[in-house]
């Protein structure tokens, strides 16, 4: 690429697409108009002319009252204080979302924390958005928290009712609801019966009872529409639409749903691109739905992050490093404007209606530095608080804290607007923006011990507008100097592409004696399992589930696991040895143990560690260990409670003395 940049101004086409149908008309009217031609910003979108004006350009808000009372505070687009709501109508946002939990409260009146989204905070939220011009979709779970593919509880009023009475609980619940919000003046065009309900729905799994709970919910928000003589659509919500990962499950619940005559108006589907699998597939089952069952469907929820830092102390639940990011899209400003920008034009493409972006405005309410606990305990502004703990012990009840959001919100760690959340104004049109660097990749380089010092004279660069392109780098020279290919060691090394600083990190590697370190070979022949009770390990082929390359060693089991994984290494050169490994899993209990070791020479040395949840890969490593007889067996051992699941992989043992 020449190094002078060149500028650009872009021009949408005045071609109309599906996009712009009648299926969404009430939602491009807000108290301000989008633009009619291509605006300047710091920020590059390349036009979506197949967009209409009636698109949905969604934002889940929910956590917004807790956040607020925690201290913090949103700013608009000219610096000053303002209502968040005020700012998202001004950034193109035409409807918002507010998730309604029953009773997310202990008996002492002790909120469960992540936005304590009763009733209450639903119609507060709702009449601010109404008075910015925005439309309102009402996301009931059926329960006193969070319900997703992984928890579907019923809420502790209906959790020994029979599904008759449940069903009769739920239909009232929806109908008083839905009227209070109404009457409340809240402008309310969308009714979601259910939240990820794949697994099923507010305590039942079985389809036949799960029916009876979506054909009553329908039914109540039918009913006062008509009462109200007012549209309101009905949604249904599920996940897991990777056809890699779930073959056969959406397309199973298409069918379950016309087969039961389930009474909906939209399809709604989550979509996050970093776990949900590629564009081209959340088209097809956007066709699918369109094509083969005639109903609406919109994204329900999506999101990417500006930033892999943490705002508030509590980790993010996508920390957005680099190894885990959609090829393409980075981990700034700019690279989440371009993942939205993607998703609304390829879901519209595929006939969707619409994109709700989730919890874009769920910011920190302290520092990183901080202990910003007592203000999650007390308002609810973290993702789960102690207090949920009798309700959801096998979740929230362990892991409770702040907010893991922080990070993929459109607003900074203080409530500054970001550039990127003018990307829903900004869609139909695109920018004119001048073409830029936008991130640098991390520039890793290697040689073995005794190896030669190659260093690259140019990088791949990601631009603004997506593309990558090999840019010159100058290294600097005295940093090149430092470096030895003696011993394994590594080394940072400075350069310098166009005005930028960058680092590279030059390792010089040991050999990894371990034998199929990662279990890509068929033959496994070399590691030795010893289980206490039924072996709950296999070797998985499942790439999102491998720390590298497509198999890891899983382990899950009904029951409590007590195994051991090891290898026997022999011939080794006398020396000192480290060993480690990678591992991701989840939903283990605190009395759980997990360690990696090596023996040798009748010594043992050993790293203990914990999983935490999907993708958080840990990297336990022991601290040396001395092999004088050539001989060295390492490998980890899992204890864990019932129904707690990972990954092990990578294991590698480098002489390093």
């Amino acid at each position: 690429m020449k190094s002078k940049l060149i500028f650009f101004t872009f021009i949408a086409a005045t071609i109309f697409a599906s996009c712009s149908a009648k299926e969404s008309k009430s939602a491009g009217k807000t108290k301000f108009p989008l633009p009619k031609s291509a605006e300047e910003s710091s920020i590059y979108v390349e036009p979506c002319p197949q967009i209409g004006y009636d698109f949905i350009r969604g934002m889940d808000a929910s956590a917004v009252l807790s956040v607020e009372k925690s201290g913090a505070k949103f700013y608009g687009f000219d610096g000053n204080e303002q209502d968040v709501f005020l700012t998202l109508a001004q950034s193109g946002i035409n409807y918002v979302r507010f998730r309604v939990w029953n009773d997310p409260f202990d008996e002492n009146g002790n909120g469960y924390g992540g936005g304590n989204n009763d009733l209450a905070t639903a119609i507060e939220l709702g009449k601010r958005a109404t008075a910015a011009g925005l439309k309102t979709q009402i996301d009931f779970h059926y329960s006193d928290f969070w319900a997703d593919p992984k928890r579907q509880h019923a809420p502790k009023a209906w959790q020994d009712l029979d599904i008759e009475k449940k069903s009769a609980a739920l239909y009232e619940f929806t109908k008083s609801s839905l009227e209070k919000l109404l009457d409340a003046g809240v402008d309310v065009a969308m009714v979601q019966v259910g939240n990820e309900i794949n697994n099923g729905m507010s305590g039942e799994k079985g389809f036949i009872n799960v029916a009876k709970l979506l054909q009553e919910g329908s039914r109540a928000v039918r009913e006062v529409a008509k009462s109200r003589k007012k549209e309101i659509a009905v949604a249904l919500h599920y996940t897991h639409i990777n056809r890699e990962n779930y073959p056969d499950e959406i397309t199973r619940i298409a069918m379950s749903l016309k087969n039961y005559k389930i009474d909906y108006d939209i399809m709604g589907l989550s979509y996050y691109p970093f776990w949900d699998g590629t564009m081209a597939n959340m088209q097809s089952v956007v066709k699918m739905f369109r094509e083969e069952y005639g109903k609406k469907v919109m994204i329900a929820e999506t999101s990417y992050p500006f930033t892999s830092e943490d705002g508030d102390g509590f980790g993010n639940a996508f920390a957005g490093k680099e190894k885990d990011l959609v090829p393409g899209y980075p981990a700034t400003v700019q690279g989440q404007a371009r993942a939205v920008r993607d998703v609304c034009a390829l879901s519209c493409e595929a006939g969707a209606m619409g994109v709700f972006y989730w919890e874009g405005t769920w910011i920190p309410v302290g520092k990183a530095t901080e202990d910003n606990s007592p203000k999650w305990e007390k308002f609810g502004s973290g993702w789960a608080s102690s207090f949920c703990a009798k309700y959801d012990l096998e979740d929230g009840g362990l892991y409770y804290g702040g907010g893991s959001w922080d990070n993929q919100a459109m607003f900074d760690f203080y409530g500054r607007p970001l550039e990127s959340l003018k990307v829903w104004r900004y869609l139909r049109y695109g920018t004119k923006c001048q073409i830029k660097i936008d991130f640098i990749p991390s520039v890793e380089i290697s040689c073995d011990v005794g190896g030669a010092v190659n260093l690259p004279s140019a990088i791949p660069v990601i631009i603004n507008n997506g593309k990558t392109e090999q840019f010159s780098v100058q290294w600097n020279q005295d940093d090149v100097k430092k470096i030895s290919t003696q011993k394994a060691a590594v080394f940072l090394i400075g350069g310098k592409v166009e005005d930028k600083n960058i680092f590279a990190r030059f390792e010089v590697k040991s050999i990894n004696h371990a034998k199929n370190s990662s279990f890509e070979e068929a033959d496994t022949s070399m590691w030795k399992v010893i289980s206490r009770g039924e072996n709950p390990t296999d070797f998985q082929k499942k790439e999102a589930d491998a720390h590298s390359g497509k198999t890891a060693l899983h382990f899950y089991s009904e029951q409590e696991m007590d195994f051991e994984i090891s290898q026997t290494l022999e011939g080794l050169e006398n020396g000192i040895y480290a060993v480690s490994l990678f591992a991701q899993g989840g939903d283990v209990s605190k009395d759980s143990r997990m360690e990696v070791f090596a023996i040798s020479g009748g010594k043992e040395v050993r790293e203990n560690f914990m999983v935490t949840t999907w993708v958080d890969w840990k990297n336990p490593k022991t601290s040396g260990i001395k092999v004088s007889d050539g001989k060295l067996t390492f490998g980890a051992r899992i204890k864990c409670n019932a129904k707690g699941w990972g990954t092990l992989d990578d294991f590698s043992v480098f002489k390093i003395d």
